[in-house]
């Protein structure tokens, strides 16, 4: 009987596919415009297949974000409420002032910080004035019903179902929302980069009173400055590889898309799967980020893109001459201006409510701290003002559902040109028709190197070269930021000023500059602000190149070879230095080596491990931890410049600096320090790298493949070690949502994904680990897109959801 019923509900979805795309292109545009198909309410169809992944069928955009809505919260309500707690300004009510907020922001952000940024965000209207900007400044109509239907959604799952998920099982923290809460996730995202990243030092800067007042105070460090913004990047914890294979390289001429985004394992930032579908207007599968009613990485049934978190700065500083008067009042051209004042009131659990005043000036909020992200201070004379363009962007929903709608990388591109959205990240693309595609477009401020040599102050002209963190004198009108003509918001670059590589053989990138998307048509001629040209490249960057280059020279490629290469599991740090670390290591004399504790260590089994091991990060592996264990105590305490031989070199960048200089003051002490570590933990050093490299889901130990980012290994994995416990105890972030799409020509894409964490955070839920053991196993999801697929699914459960019902 269920069978039966399961079998109806999904030919009736599939017959209201089938009438929908059998429309004429303007019958079609004429259907995804209905507002109320279902007598002035919501509802959707969902097709459940096997691990969980939901196919989303609604009438129109409201109608799918109420599906979409209504899913992620049957897989993920307490990561989701949790995030809607965040962007609520209200963790401090709930969850007391001091513990870490959740991973919209910066890891290290305190709750009561956090709170005092979003209240101030709220009190201000800023969300809804956005949403009130006439797209393509502010958000579709499109975007607005996906949001608004997702609320409902989410809404109608929460009266309807009993939340089985420990973490918030009966919490008064989980409440129902609104479209401005999904909006507001949203506009988390777009600040990351920029004031979300600064949320300490926005929230505690306070003029100087007393004893500071008669002093001008310690000027910034410029090192400083360009050290927290660089730790300020590798703090968000997210980067990525994507590969773009242009026709030529393949076996049937159409392109092939291998996208690895690395982003956390858990909180608000997590990947959920699903596909979307409006018949007759959309159909698109992949990823989108929680709370977001819009997939943010994916395909259809002609064009595949992903993002790599981009070496574009998304801010710039302005320094304030301040009024000797007055620290609040700062001038421009000799004029007074005085600074807002944004005082804003936090209630704190079990204690009074606590109130702060936030300073803002013409160019953004004054930004200062003890202990901050950013070592700037707040003197008699000076101050320090953040601007951050994407605090006025709202586009990013309609610039993801432009690329759901694409029929190829002129239309990804047409896209980013009209809706000019992405916040911090490169996309990289591939079609049916061969084309691939890079391009840098996101939304930066626009300081070009003429701008910043004419405005830098002299931390400027020290921190824009190094970093392309720029910082003017806010004193002068004449630095103001201007608009390039094709621009959508003002103070920003406009897409002809963006970095773009077409129809390359491969186009790659692993979160270094443009410079190098493509290292036989290396891109020039941006802005400093973009990335950096002609520098040292990581080394994921490296082993990328020649992995993409040596598949993209071999050709014929398939999207077997993009599943081959996401497991290669290769370490180009291997390969450049193990040879020489076990020559080096069988060459001590007495095979002993002093630790840092100053104990001699016997190293010498060591070097037979690392001599035969096979240089892959392959949970089999014997000999991988151990490198990996040696290799991140040589990189703490070996210098880059010391640690090679033949340095870089700009005229062969993928294979310069070589050579590992063992002879270097810390190499022995590293390999020391390497195998004791390893001796006390009770692990041998051969020992398999998946018996401790894990993650424990319901007890149960689940070994993880890749290495970590300073062993340049694709699949990149960062997890924590803990050696009480035996090693590695879980993982913080790395390989996600990977995707390897192809096209045989037909209208279903050939795709293989795999969502590492799995699609639920909810320890009861059967799809908390599933894919994690497929990840472990190094085996793919094979992705159902066409409706035939979906009905032949022997896990097909079909839910149909209605609001109110």
């Amino acid at each position: 009987m269920r069978t039966t019923r399961v079998r109806r509900l999904a030919a009736g979805a599939a017959a209201l596919l089938m009438a929908s795309a059998a429309l004429p292109a303007a019958a079609a545009e004429r259907h995804g415009r209905q507002e109320h198909p279902s007598h002035g309410g919501m509802s959707a169809v969902i097709r459940y297949t096997e691990y969980g992944i939901p196919h989303i069928v609604g009438r129109d955009y409201k109608s799918l974000g109420f599906g979409t809505g209504w899913a992620q919260a049957a897989d993920q309500v307490c990561t989701l409420a949790d995030g809607f707690v965040t962007v609520r300004g209200e963790r401090s009510r709930f969850f007391g002032p001091d513990a870490a907020a959740d991973s919209a922001l910066s890891s290290a952000t305190s709750n009561l910080s956090s709170d005092l940024y979003f209240r101030g965000v709220r009190q201000t209207g800023t969300v809804e004035k956005l949403l009130a900007e006439p797209a393509p400044r502010g958000p579709s109509r499109q975007v607005k019903d996906l949001m608004r239907g997702f609320a409902a959604g989410y809404n109608t799952w929460l009266e309807q179902k009993r939340i089985t998920d420990p973490t918030c099982r009966g919490a008064t923290w989980v409440r129902p929302i609104t479209a401005q809460d999904v909006a507001a996730r949203f506009y988390a995202i777009a600040v990351l980069g920029g004031q979300g990243g600064s949320v300490d030092d926005i929230t505690a800067a306070e003029p100087p009173s007393g004893s500071a007042a008669g002093s001008g105070g310690a000027a910034p460090d410029a090192q400083a400055l360009i050290g927290a913004v660089r730790e300020r990047t590798a703090d968000a914890n997210m980067g990525s590889n994507a590969v773009a294979f242009q026709g030529d390289t393949t076996a049937n001429g159409r392109g092939l898309l291998l996208g690895n985004p690395h982003y956390p394992w858990h909180g608000g930032r997590r990947f959920w799967q699903a596909q979307q579908t409006i018949p007759g207007e959309l159909d698109v599968a992949g990823a989108a980020l929680l709370g977001s009613p819009t997939i943010a990485i994916g395909y259809n049934s002609r064009v595949a893109w992903s993002h790599t978190v981009s070496t574009g700065v998304p801010f710039s500083l302005h320094q304030l001459t301040l009024d000797p008067a007055d620290p609040t009042v700062y001038l421009v051209d000799g004029k007074r201006e005085r600074m807002k004042k944004r005082t804003v009131t936090v209630a704190v659990k079990g204690a009074a409510p606590v109130t702060r005043t936030q300073w803002w000036t013409r160019y953004g909020p004054v930004v200062a701290s003890e202990g901050g992200d950013l070592p700037l201070s707040w003197t008699t004379t000076t101050a320090y003002a953040l601007n951050d363009p994407n605090a006025a962007n709202m586009r990013f929903g309609d610039t993801s559902l432009g690329f759901s709608k694409a029929r190829g990388t002129a239309d990804v591109l047409a896209s980013l040109a009209r809706h000019q959205g992405l916040p911090w990240v490169n996309t990289i693309a591939a079609d049916s028709s061969g084309h691939s595609l890079y391009t840098q477009s996101q939304v930066l401020p626009r300081i070009t190197d003429d701008l910043a040599a004419r405005c830098s102050t002299g931390l400027g002209k020290v921190t824009y070269p190094a970093a392309g963190v720029a910082v003017l004198d806010g004193s002068r009108g004449d630095c103001a930021l201007g608009s390039d003509p094709d621009a959508v918001q003002r103070g920003t670059f406009g897409p002809s000023r963006m970095p773009t590589l077409k129809d390359a053989p491969y186009a790659e990138n692993s979160n270094d500059s443009a410079w190098l998307a493509n290292a036989d048509r290396p891109l020039t001629g941006y802005e400093r602000i973009f990335g950096n040209i002609g520098t040292q490249r990581s080394l994921r960057t490296r082993g990328a190149i020649e992995d993409v280059a040596a598949m993209a020279e071999r050709g014929g490629l398939t999207v077997r070879d993009l599943e081959r290469q996401e497991f290669r599991n290769r370490v180009p740090a291997a390969d450049l230095a193990v040879a020489d670390t076990a020559k080096a290591c069988a060459a001590l004399p007495g095979g002993t080596a002093t630790g840092s504790d100053g104990q001699a260590v016997d190293v010498s089994a060591a070097c037979a491990v690392l001599a035969h091991w096979d240089r892959t990060m392959d949970t089999g592996s014997r000999g991988a931890l151990l490198f990996d264990r040696f290799w991140r105590k040589l990189s703490a305490k070996v210098p880059a410049a010391q640690r090679w031989k033949v340095p870089f070199s700009a005229a062969d960048p993928v294979r310069t600096p070589n050579t590992l200089n063992t002879g270097a003051p810390g190499f022995a002490t590293a390999l020391a320090d390497a195998v004791a570590e390893l001796r006390a933990a009770g692990i041998a050093l051969d020992s398999r790298l998946g018996e401790h490299q894990v993650v424990v889901r319901n007890g149960q130990r689940i070994p993880v493949p890749g290495g970590t980012e300073g062993m340049g290994v694709w699949n990149k994995i960062e997890p924590v070690w803990d050696q009480a416990r035996g090693g590695y105890t879980e993982v913080t972030t790395g390989s996600s949502h990977i995707q390897a799409v192809g096209w045989d020509g037909s209208r279903c894409p050939v795709a293989r994904t795999l969502l590492t964490y799995s699609q639920s955070s909810n320890p009861n839920s059967p799809h908390f680990s599933d894919q994690t053991r497929l990840f472990a196993g190094e085996k793919w999801v094979t992705a159902r897109f066409c409706e035939k697929d979906i009905l032949a699914s022997p896990e097909l459960r079909v839910v149909s959801v209605r609001e109110g019902r």
